[in-house]
């Protein structure tokens, strides 16, 4: 294209300019401003031809604002390179990246291999170099968070690979990635990070990082003497638990019957509190991702913890468990697992009625939260016994559960309004709540009230609260034909109409 051509020439003009000056940051502004308003599109059709290597060279300065110009200026000439070229033609410049003092150069250089790897014609070229490789698991060791989060992500990109997995884990850089692990505990779990993330992947590569030792050593770390260490240690494993044959390799190793009894040991450990939390937050993944009864089944001092933690008097332990209840019963199997144990999570359901109505704010969002969770209910879920039971819960919580949401539900802040109102809304597809509402005084205008709750999201959580009962079959008979109508009307109005207010003007008014 003419404009491109054009584009290039102006480009490749201040290239020339730049290359023969000793102060060059005035004409790298202009530059920067020039390729910024290129369309990435159009720059894709110029930039191959450019003398990148004269930006390039600039990068080896101590005047930080050049650098820096350099950095935003090669970041959107790469962007327009095709991977498989920038790997082939910028090896080195790459490499001079990696080892640069500046991060944000580091990052540079990080993400364009991270873009070449992802690249499967590309992804060889990094592979087959290892001074490459090796730099890169060197910045897993910097002290910038931003570039060895980089590092991490372009290494797991790699391992996508059987080359990949090869080349980091059955090569000298094996020895160079257990070598980093020691500089320090912050660095270690940052190999852990990349360790769990490339066993997430799949079997496979679980096996690759298995036999290299790393997830041993992980594990190893659960029973340290570092209360801190042991609770990265849980977070890690928690991570890996996320996949099938993740979970699968925790069982085979004996983890679960490990964590279940460090759960129990941690009644005598004054330092619990650092890692308790993640022990029951690991159990509660996995009884989502496989089976709520079968988890709580198996590990019965995990469901007992759970209860004791919501009966505490810690904010901390309160939340984890919050959290953890509105997991479990979010569903179905979980739900009936929480009601067979009788009593003592009737407990548990009149504190969780306490701590809706007096607590901190965020404590009572996170309750309302477990509580929705716990009292919906889908349609295609709601056998006679499972209507019985979301009743018999909403019933336990006070002698007039709909009026102390009702009461949540005015108070001005808007989380603690918009998690009643969902609480609401839990229940409004179930015919019991539905006669709860109707037979509540009032309660039909304070849902189709659109003069409270100013925000946008209060405007469409009562917009849900009304799409529910209006969409639910049994409203037309519970609520009636005239109230059933008014719904329908409010939600074709949709969540943002506002009446129109019609004025008269008197003459002669001031």
């Amino acid at each position: 294209s003419i404009g491109g051509s054009v584009m290039a020439a102006s480009i490749e003009s201040l290239l020339s300019e730049i290359s023969g000056l000793e102060d060059p940051v005035e004409e790298l502004r202009s530059l920067r401003t020039a390729v910024l308003a290129v369309p990435l599109e159009t720059l894709k059709e110029t930039v191959r031809g450019l003398r990148l290597e004269v930006i390039f060279s600039l990068l080896i300065s101590n005047d930080r604002e050049q650098v820096e110009l350099c950095v935003v200026i090669l970041g959107r000439f790469l962007q327009a390179l095709d991977p498989h070229y920038v790997a082939q033609n910028f090896r080195e410049e790459l490499q001079m990246g990696l080892n640069h003092c500046l991060h944000s150069v580091k990052v540079l250089a990080i993400s364009q291999i991270r873009r070449i790897v992802e690249h499967p014609d590309a992804a060889l070229v990094i592979v087959n170099s290892s001074e490459l490789l090796k730099g890169l698991i060197l910045c897993i060791a910097e002290e910038k968070i931003s570039v060895a989060k980089e590092a991490i992500q372009a290494l797991s990109k790699l391992t996508n690979t059987t080359d990949g997995l090869h080349a980091l884990f059955q090569s000298e850089l094996l020895d160079h990635l257990k070598d980093v692990m020691g500089t320090s505990d912050i660095v270690r779990y940052r190999v852990y990070e990349l360790v769990v993330e490339v066993s997430s992947i799949s079997p496979l590569s679980l096996g690759y990082c298995a036999n290299a030792s790393f997830l041993s050593r992980l594990l190893g770390e659960l029973t340290g003497d570092d209360v801190l260490v042991r609770a990265t240690a849980i977070e890690m494993v928690t991570t890996l638990a996320h996949s099938q044959h993740g979970r699968q390799y925790l069982a085979e190793q004996g983890i679960m019957d490990k964590i279940s009894n460090m759960i129990i040991g941690a009644e005598s450990d004054p330092f619990s509190d650092f890692y308790l939390p993640g022990l029951v937050k690991f159990f509660g993944n996995l009884a989502i991702m496989d089976s709520p009864q079968q988890i709580c089944e198996c590990y019965p001092a995990f469901l007992k913890k759970v209860f004791e933690m919501a009966l505490d008097k810690d904010p901390v332990m309160i939340g984890v468990a919050l959290d953890t209840l509105g997991v479990l019963g979010s569903t179905v199997e979980g739900k009936q697992v929480l009601q067979k144990a009788g009593e003592k999570f009737q407990q548990v359901l009149k504190r969780l009625s306490q701590l809706a109505q007096n607590s901190t704010t965020e404590l009572r969002v996170r309750c309302l939260e477990a509580l929705t969770l716990l009292l919906t209910l889908p349609a295609e879920q709601q056998t006679e016994d499972l209507l019985g039971l979301t009743e018999s819960w909403f019933s336990s919580l006070s002698n007039q559960p709909l009026e102390m949401f009702r009461s949540i539900s005015v108070q001005p802040f808007p989380e603690l309004h918009c998690g009643a109102l969902r609480v609401f809304i839990a229940i409004a597809d179930q015919p019991w709540g539905q006669k709860l509402m109707i037979a509540a005084p009032g309660f039909m205008e304070f849902i189709v009230d659109r003069s409270t709750g100013p925000t946008k999201e209060s405007k469409d959580a009562r917009f849900e609260l009304v799409k529910a009962l209006a969409n639910s079959a049994s409203t037309p008979e519970i609520f009636g034909n005239q109230h059933y109508l008014r719904l329908r009307s409010y939600m074709r109005e949709g969540p943002y109409y506002v009446t129109a207010v019609s004025s008269v003007t008197v003459e002669g008014a001031e």
